[in-house]
């Protein structure tokens, strides 16, 4: 898909929005820069100065706690941001300056399904990183994902490709905060190689309410598909990804894992001489809740 844009102007107010409406066959771009907490960005000195939110949604030390991953990327904290409604069969777009590493994009709905597209333009006719989300529940499980943006000239584009009914909101956040969660994520676990072609799942525990897959590969393209299922053949999640490197971007994505019986399954749809390296670990766990079966950690297979 080829998408075309025009530059229309720099805002010079910090509290303008940071989203712009357009059609979906003739986008246009909104150049912004980094507007204060209650924005779609925050500043550095906001950030630290503001609050931690608590893991889970629960009070500090309520027994929930984070597993190598830091509360910024929980749904709690985005959810403190000004979202953006996106109407269905409609493209919204978000440009930043060159001093924006990476972005966080959070995708949620009142508990209708999420049909998406979000993409990662920089400059025209080029889309390094495409990504089509759904989700069965947008309210229990939202999309959350940091989209690494090196260089000058990104935009991140959200077209809505469900009907008119179904209207989701949309929160994106700037990032500049240390190596980033997905090298954070891979300097501190072990991946596991999918060659091309390759399906591999991995079951993890009930007291385990959310996880945290990092995808990359050693320069060359990214393509793969990760599916969250809860039952046989009932998927609740599915996240299709393409990267044009994924050394320098990087996929990365927390996925809400609430009840029993979870499943994520990942596949690499690129060809043998495409392998890619997954990483996944638990980010969130109720350590209230009783596991009566063992092997509460994450088993591949």
């Amino acid at each position: 898909m080829k998408f075309s844009g025009s530059l229309l102007f720099l805002a010079a107010l910090q509290g303008a929005s940071a989203f712009t409406s357009t059609a979906p066959k003739s986008p246009s771009f909104t150049s912004l820069n980094v507007a204060p907490r209650g924005g779609p960005f925050q500043t550095e000195q906001t950030r630290r100065n503001a609050p931690a939110p608590a893991i889970g949604g629960g009070a500090p030390g309520a027994g929930m706690a984070p597993a190598g991953g830091k509360s910024r990327y929980t749904k709690d904290f985005m959810r403190t941001l000004r979202p953006v409604k996106v109407q269905g069969s409609t493209l919204k777009t978000c440009s930043f300056n060159e001093s924006v590493e990476r972005v966080q994009v959070f995708l949620e709905t009142g508990g209708r399904p999420l049909n998406a597209e979000v993409d990662l333009w920089q400059g025209p006719d080029n889309a390094p990183q495409k990504m089509r989300v759904y989700l069965e529940d947008g309210a229990l499980r939202p999309f959350s994902a940091v989209i690494e943006s090196p260089g000058a000239g990104n935009a991140i584009a959200i077209r809505n490709t469900a009907p008119m009914e179904f209207p989701l909101s949309a929160y994106v956040e700037a990032d500049n905060q240390g190596p980033g969660p997905a090298r954070a994520l891979a300097a501190n676990s072990k991946p596991r190689t999918v060659q091309g072609g390759a399906v591999f799942t991995t079951p993890f525990a009930p007291n385990v309410m959310s996880i945290q897959i990092m995808l990359n590969t050693d320069g060359r393209p990214l393509n793969a598909r990760i599916e969250l299922l809860q039952g046989p053949n009932n998927n609740k999640q599915v996240m299709e990804i393409y990267c044009e490197d994924g050394m320098d971007r990087p996929f990365f994505v927390v996925v809400e894992t609430p009840g029993d019986g979870n499943v994520v399954r990942i596949v690499n749809t690129a060809t043998l001489e495409y392998p890619l390296a997954a990483h996944v670990e638990a980010f969130v766990i109720d350590n209230n809740r009783n596991i009566a079966t063992q092997g509460a950690g994450l088993q591949w297979s």
